[in-house]
């Protein structure tokens, strides 16, 4: 994999990790200001997507 490709799904990844934790924030109620406020599913939601970014971020940055 070349280093462009290894960026463009690093950055893709941060911004699911991102997503995942304002989901998180919003499932939890920490976060008002949307339909997800209150909804302990897009706790859930967020953690899977965190940690989907998580492991393409991993993945993105091991050696071959």
């Amino acid at each position: 994999m070349n280093s462009t490709v290894k960026t463009i799904i690093k950055l893709f990844a941060i911004l699911l990790m991102l997503a995942g934790v304002i989901w998180i924030l919003q499932g939890v109620n920490i976060l008002p200001g949307s339909f997800m406020t209150g909804d302990p599913q897009w706790a859930i939601n967020g953690a899977m997507t965190a940690l989907i970014g998580a492991g393409m971020f991993w993945f993105a940055n091991r050696k071959n």
